[in-house]
């Protein structure tokens, strides 16, 4: 997989946070930071990971509907055994597939959830396509339904709707900035910035925010819109 100035934290209820004021930009400082990799991470020392203060991870299980991640087991483990909230994220294909086909297979190798109080909901990374078109060849409005399907797969199984990873600026080009997923689907917004700044159509806050591709710890670097005791609540709430 290939973003903080006045404080704000947010509450968590249910699937999504209720802002207490606008969150497009937010304060670094006490808010709970995360991390995520995926197989050009392998051998990473989750001791040190802990130690440096991160209190969950994203960890790649699949891609399309043929690849699986060679490290997703050990990542998982290693995070699991430390103490650390993760989850799995699926990189999305809408040219090889249907949106139904992946949601299956991401949740038959490794993105499933469980209320169980230490595991994400999985998490849709939907972003600038590194094999060719930026849009996988679809226009907005089939990109859109290509996205619901993967989301409504994966909430039948599960209960919980998948985080949506993206950028605003793809998410304007590749789905006409919709905002049909805004009521359901928790944001994870990645932003190379200081700050946030403007957020896709619907949604009023981020309840992730990737804003480095490197830091303290292996791959990239994250934060949750809210606090320790909200970050819990999310990964419990059904």
């Amino acid at each position: 997989m290939k973003w903080l100035s006045a404080l704000v934290l947010v509450v968590v209820v249910g699937v999504q946070a209720s802002p207490v004021a606008e969150t497009r930009d937010l304060q670094k400082r006490a808010l709970p930071k995360g991390m995520d990799v995926s197989g050009w991470q392998p051998g990473i020392n989750w001791n040190t990971v802990k130690a440096n203060g991160i209190e969950f991870a994203y960890i790649k299980a699949t891609e399309g509907t043929t690849y699986t991640n060679p490290e997703f087991s050990s990542q998982y483990v290693g995070a699991t055994n430390i103490g650390i909230i993760r989850g799995g994220y699926h990189f999305a294909r809408p040219d090889v597939s249907s949106g139904a086909t992946q949601a299956n297979f991401f949740l038959a190798h490794g993105g499933g959830w469980s209320a169980d109080g230490r595991t994400l909901p999985g998490a849709l990374d939907i972003e600038y396509n590194p094999y060719g078109a930026t849009c996988f060849g679809l226009s907005a409005a089939s990109m859109v339904n290509w996205i619901r399907d993967f989301s409504n797969t994966y909430h039948a199984a599960t209960t919980r709707y998948p985080i949506i990873y993206s950028t605003t600026d793809w998410w304007k080009t590749c789905t006409g900035n919709s905002a049909a997923f805004a009521s359901t689907n928790p944001l994870w917004i990645a932003r190379y910035s200081s700050a946030i700044g403007t957020l896709p159509a619907g949604w009023a806050f981020t309840t992730f925010w990737q804003y480095a591709d490197s830091g303290a710890v292996p791959g990239d670097q994250d934060y949750f819109n809210g606090d320790s005791a909200g970050l819990k609540r999310f990964v419990s709430s059904t």
